[in-house]
């Protein structure tokens, strides 16, 4: 399997440890990543100017199709932006004229319809790699792991754009990607709740509170650790922890970090030491320390 690997423009700099964990599973797994020059999604600009956002999306779609690859993308607001802008295009003639004039006036090129698929790194571990191969894979089973998923927003919504993914109100794939490792995803009070990111820019105040408040549930149910699949959600729970709980810390795992420990990868090669909040109770638990 050969993907492009759509980084995005926060993981390579502030949340190194996702890159670093989502290559090395990856290669694990057999799974080729191809780095091309891609450039941002066009997901911060939409609020301001819908069609240069779609425009951005759509040069990204056409660098993918040019080299015969369909994307990874690692960021769950990635991955809605380049599939919404894939889905949108074909359907709307009169935006479509209107993303191509930009792109045109800016760089001389037009989007045709290029259509590579789309996935979120999380969904091609369940549906191209597969439970199975992933379960084969396992050495270090983690048995007796108590941890909690969050899926975040942009993961599978908007669900018409998805291709019926997932149910966007319950969710199963990041559990039963959990469960093929050997650990325990606990069900828990607001799981499906925002991490609160995208009010940072309104509102700091409610932002930090929306995290905090489930955190503060997490670290009640005394789990091992939190579980995500996206750079804004662990900015929220993993490098704001420290800002917004006095006590009880949670530790946060990117999901290629705990599959990687069950890979029998070493944690130095899953970025463990650019995580904010300490793992090494963690570690220690499953024996990787």
């Amino acid at each position: 399997m050969r993907y492009a690997l759509f980084l995005g423009c926060t993981t390579p700099a502030r949340q190194m440890n996702y890159e670093q964990s989502s290559r090395a599973v990856a290669e694990a797994l057999g799974v080729e990543f191809i780095d091309l020059p891609f450039g941002c999604c066009g997901f911060p600009l939409e609020p301001l100017d819908r069609v240069r956002a779609l425009a951005m999306a759509a040069q990204n779609l056409r660098i993918a199709a040019e080299e015969g690859l369909d994307i990874v993308a690692l960021c769950s607001a990635c991955a809605e932006s380049l599939v919404k802008a894939r889905w949108l295009l074909s359907r709307e003639e009169g935006v479509l004229r209107r993303v191509n004039r930009v792109l045109k006036g800016e760089l001389g090129v037009e989007y045709g319809g290029e259509t590579p698929r789309v996935l979120h790194y999380a969904r091609m571990l369940h549906e191209e790699v597969g439970l199975e191969r992933i379960r084969e894979a396992v050495e270090r089973p983690l048995e007796g792991l108590r941890v909690a998923v969050h899926y975040g927003c942009h993961y599978m919504r908007p669900s018409e754009v998805y291709e019926g993914f997932e149910d966007p109100e319950r969710p199963r794939s990041l559990d039963e990607l959990v469960e093929a490792t050997g650990a325990e995803s606990v069900d828990y009070p607001g799981k499906m709740e925002c991490c609160g990111g995208a009010l940072l820019a309104m509102s700091e105040r409610i932002a930090r509170e929306m995290a905090a408040g489930k955190l503060r549930r997490l670290s009640d149910l005394g789990v091992d650790a939190l579980i995500l699949i996206c750079p804004f959600c662990a900015i929220m729970y993993d490098r704001y922890q420290t800002l917004i709980l006095e006590e009880g810390r949670v530790p946060v795992l990117y999901y290629p970090q705990l599959l990687g420990l069950a890979l029998g990868l070493k944690p130095e090669e899953l970025g463990f030491d650019l995580n904010a909040v300490s793992v090494e109770g963690l570690l220690e638990k499953v024996g990787a320390r």
